[in-house]
C-alpha cells in the first residue's frame, strides 16, 4: 500500500485554479434569460403583490368595522343602562307621588 503524499503548494494552487476555471465555464454555459420570461415573472409578481395589498386593505377594513361595531354596542349598552336608571328614578318619583297623594287624602279626611 502506498503511503499518503502531502500535496505541495503548487499542487493545491493548480487544483484551485482548475476548480475556478470549471466554475467559470459552467457559469458561461448557462443559456441567457429570455426577456419574455422575465416580463412574465414580473407581471406575476406584480399581480401577487396587488392581491396581497387588496387582502391587507380588506382585513384592515374588517378590523375597523369590528371596532366600530364594538363601540356601537358599548354605546347602546351604556344608553340601555341610562334608560334603566331613568326608569328606576321615575318609578321612585311615581311611588313617592302616590304616597304623598295617600297622605294628602288622609289629611283631608280629618
Amino acid at each position: 500500500m502506498a503511503s499518503y503524499k502531502e500535496p505541495s503548494f503548487k499542487d493545491r494552487a493548480a487544483l484551485s485554479a482548475d476548480a475556478k476555471q470549471r466554475a467559470l465555464e459552467k457559469l458561461k454555459a448557462k443559456p441567457p434569460v429570455d426577456p419574455a420570461v422575465v416580463a412574465a415573472r414580473a407581471a406575476a409578481r406584480e399581480a401577487k403583490e396587488e392581491a396581497e395589498a387588496k387582502k391587507r386593505e380588506e382585513k384592515k377594513a374588517a378590523l375597523e368595522q369590528a371596532r366600530l361595531d364594538k363601540l356601537a354596542k358599548a354605546a347602546a349598552a351604556e344608553q340601555a343602562i341610562k334608560d334603566a336608571e331613568q326608569a328606576a328614578i321615575q318609578a321612585e318619583i311615581d311611588k313617592k307621588a302616590a304616597r304623598d297623594a295617600r297622605y294628602a287624602a288622609r289629611k283631608s279626611r280629618k
